[in-house]
């Protein structure tokens, strides 16, 4: 608690001076429901922790009486740090604050037997899930080429995150997938989980939900326990999420969620906007606060965002506002191609770079993966350092999986999953048959594999050198379990590596990235000193997504828009904002309106990232799939406020004023043309001799940039040919073309069939 003597003269805390109103408001409302509508840079960190602390500070909770949860382990630790610096206190690593699935973990393990499980369940990862996933199908002759191990697996975790265990999917759900026996295989699934003491991620809140609903007492405690609830990122919440957080918030009804329901962009993984949307109708009476003042990016940014976001319907409403300067215009660049593109954003990149801005405040934020590949082209060509941040993980790498099983086997006798992974690598001459006999052997007797595998080798089941292999390995198995609890776990790890041949497979391989898994697996050791125990090393790994990257050098960072959100840099480069590309199609033809809307939420995102600059481009034509399309300009730059942005293109693509056609797109200045006649426009210019005749009249039709267009005409495009006019929309039209098939096009680009043959 907070003493006299620490007092300001203004009789506040420390801790809460330099608050803003609206955040002072949201740390001081401590009791009863409340909602913070955290804006994107506007201080949620430092109000979440605050609160978390002035509840502590001012008595009204003990530590072991607030659940404080957040969505990555990086946040955990930071909130961690932070309450520890701001209270004196020496550790808080026993206080209930962590993820979703570090919470869920501790509690399951306290009530693991009232789910079928022993509280020493193993936690398998994704490739385990495949791996037993794969078993199933073949169990139920199912083809794994017709119904992949990943598909399947996807719709197993669709129904655990909406909370759905195999009682409660309903047989209209489970009748389309996996020739009708997909419910049988998730009934399957969850009991060889039980058999082999396992959990997967989904579990550990689905496995608690049951416990909750199935066992009033033990709600009840946990009612008891917690007097005060925060959640972190509430609207990246899925089904299962937020039913365990409703059912954990009967209690005392102290609970406070923050989010900003203009950055929910995860539907893709299960999250659920609409669970921050009916917060008020979820806890009646509910305050809600609204954070808007940004501490980060300038007016116009904050200008061109709130524009951007006010076309969704599904949203609580707010405005961003900063006491900064307006600052630089958003500039919006149109390219003639992708090749274009890449090099615009380079020679852009290099202009800021001699002007003193660091590459690590630069950030190309792209929709796709896929689209990272020319502008990593185009920097290694200029010679500028970069990084594609979403590259394979420490624990997800091969050797490292290896010997973590190796590991989980050693902590686990049941854990079986890692023995089947171990137990021919590196190869000792057990293949298929001879794990087929164990296998037979385990479901026979209703064990694990190691245990099956120990019975197996006092038997003439195997031949008589696989039986002499298998007695080997099982002899070291039980050789290092025995000596778990006498030697330092590094030191175990280091044995295990060593005599089961596995360090000096990879040190005897001859490939180039073999020198680079040896020096992984010596990582993973200095890892595991790190912790306290083996089983407390195991159990981070499985809860573990981030790793942080080592990496000192200046370079400017590629990632999709997904990836970039709760990270900042001075300059922002937005490309490929093209109907089709963004908002990308598929989501808006799966979801329809939701689609767009999360789209749009990602545009949202995409400008806040940014303090000082936004560059946002597009291009008239893109390489997609192997061949050339035509593009047109998002309908998100049609959002866009006219007297924040800045319009130029390349010569001869949007050369004068467009008429709006979304809202604002071609009101009040015009696009600048750029004399700059790139070579892929060039190219692009050049299909043939023979068709010259044909592109001087579309570069006429350009430069008049009228539509005069209209329903039911033919005309001819360059590179699609003839069509029929289908709806015209300003400057946009969609022209179902003879061999093509439909597409929107720009008026610009093409021109009355009868003038074609001319």
């Amino acid at each position: 608690m907070i003493n006299e003597s620490q007092m300001q003269n203004d009789g506040l805390p420390p801790y809460l001076t330099g608050l803003n109103e609206s955040q002072m408001d949201a740390v001081q409302t401590t009791d009863g429901p409340v909602l913070v509508l955290a804006g994107a840079g506007t201080g949620k960190t430092r109000v979440l922790t605050t609160r978390l602390a002035h509840i502590l500070a001012t008595g009204k909770a003990f530590p072991g009486q607030v659940l404080a949860v957040t969505f990555t382990n990086k946040a955990a630790q930071e909130m961690k740090e932070r309450v520890a610096g701001i209270l004196n206190e020496p550790s808080v690593e026993r206080w209930w604050l962590g993820t979703f699935h570090a919470i869920a973990v501790r509690m399951l393990r306290a009530h693991a037997e009232k789910v079928g499980l022993g509280t020493d369940f193993a936690i398998i990862d994704t490739d385990d899930q495949l791996r037993l996933v794969k078993q199933l199908l073949k169990e139920n002759n199912l083809d794994d080429k017709k119904w992949p191990p990943k598909s399947v697996l996807g719709v197993i975790q669709r129904w655990k995150d909406r909370g759905q265990t195999p009682d409660h999917v309903s047989a209209n759900e489970a009748k389309e997938f996996a020739g009708g026996r997909i419910h049988k295989i998730y009934q399957s699934y969850q009991q060889r989980m039980k058999e082999l003491n396992a959990c997967d991620f989904g579990d550990l809140l689905l496995h608690t939900l049951v416990i909750f609903q199935t066992y009033p007492d033990v709600l009840a405690d946990y009612h008891r326990r917690f007097h005060y609830i925060l959640v972190d990122e509430y609207q990246d919440t899925n089904v299962a999420q937020y039913l365990w957080l409703r059912l954990l918030a009967q209690g005392h009804q102290n609970v406070c969620c923050v989010g900003d329901d203009d950055q929910s962009i995860y539907g893709w993984r299960g999250a659920e906007v609409g669970n921050i949307l009916r917060f008020e109708k979820d806890f009646p009476g509910a305050k809600v606060v609204r954070l808007e003042r940004n501490y980060r990016s300038t007016g116009r940014i904050l200008a061109a965002a709130s524009s951007v976001i006010s076309h969704n319907e599904g949203r609580l409403g707010k405005t961003l506002w900063t006491d900064d300067d307006d600052g630089e215009m958003i500039r919006v660049r149109g390219l003639w191609d992708g090749e274009a593109e890449a090099r615009f954003v380079g020679e852009e990149t290099e202009s800021l770079q001699r002007k003193g801005q660091s590459l690590d405040q630069i950030a190309v934020l792209v929709r796709t993966g896929a689209m990272t590949r020319e502008f990593e082209e185009r920097f290694l060509t200029l010679g500028i350092p970069y990084r594609v941040i979403g590259g394979a993980r420490f624990y997800e790498r091969l050797e490292i999986r290896d010997a973590l099983a190796y590991l989980r086997l050693v902590n686990s006798a049941d854990d079986s999953l890692a023995f089947e992974r171990v137990i021919n690598t590196p190869k000792r001459g057990l293949g298929p048959a001879a794990v087929s006999v164990v296998h037979q052997l385990a479901r026979q007797i209703e064990t694990s594999l190691f245990k099956a595998a120990q019975e197996i080798v006092e038997t003439d089941e195997l031949r008589p050198a696989a039986r002499k292999s298998m007695a080997g390995f099982v002899a070291q198995v039980e050789r290092w379990q025995g000596l778990k609890n006498d030697i330092p776990h590094p030191e175990l790890a280091d044995l295990i590596l060593e005599e089961s041949g596995y360090l000096e497979f990879w040190q005897n391989d001859k490939s180039v990235e073999a020198k680079g898994r040896v020096e992984n697996l010596r990582e993973l050791v200095n890892a595991l000193g790190e912790f306290e125990s083996l089983p407390d090393f195991l159990e981070h790994v499985s809860l573990v997504m981030d790793t942080n990257s080592q990496q000192n050098q200046d370079m400017v960072s590629i990632m999709t828009l997904h990836g970039a959100k709760g990270l900042e840099f001075e300059t922002v480069f937005l490309p490929g904002w093209e109907e089709g590309l963004f908002p990308n199609q598929r989501a808006m033809d799966e979801q329809g309106l939701k689609g767009l809307e999360e789209e749009r939420r990602l545009a949202y995102v995409g400008l806040t990232r940014a303090r000082e600059r936004a560059i946002i481009s597009f291009a008239a034509n893109r390489r997609m799939h192997g061949s050339w399309a035509s593009a047109i300009p998002s309908r998100f730059v049609d959002e866009l406020p006219h007297e924040h942005i800045e319009r130029e293109s390349d010569r001869g693509i949007y050369s004068a004023p467009l008429e709006p056609s979304y809202g604002g797109f071609g009101s009040g200045r015009g696009w600048q043309d750029n004399d700059r006649v790139s070579p892929g426009m060039q190219r692009a210019r050049s299909y043939s001799s023979g068709e010259s005749q044909l592109v001087r009249q579309a570069a006429q039709k350009v430069s008049e940039s009228k539509s005069g267009f209209g329903r039911g005409e033919r005309v001819f495009h360059q590179k699609f040919g003839y069509g029929l006019i289908t709806s015209v929309e300003g400057e946009r039209l969609t022209i179902s073309f003879d061999k093509a098939g439909s597409k929107k096009v720009l008026s610009n680009f093409v021109v009355p069939a009868e003038q074609a043959g001319m």
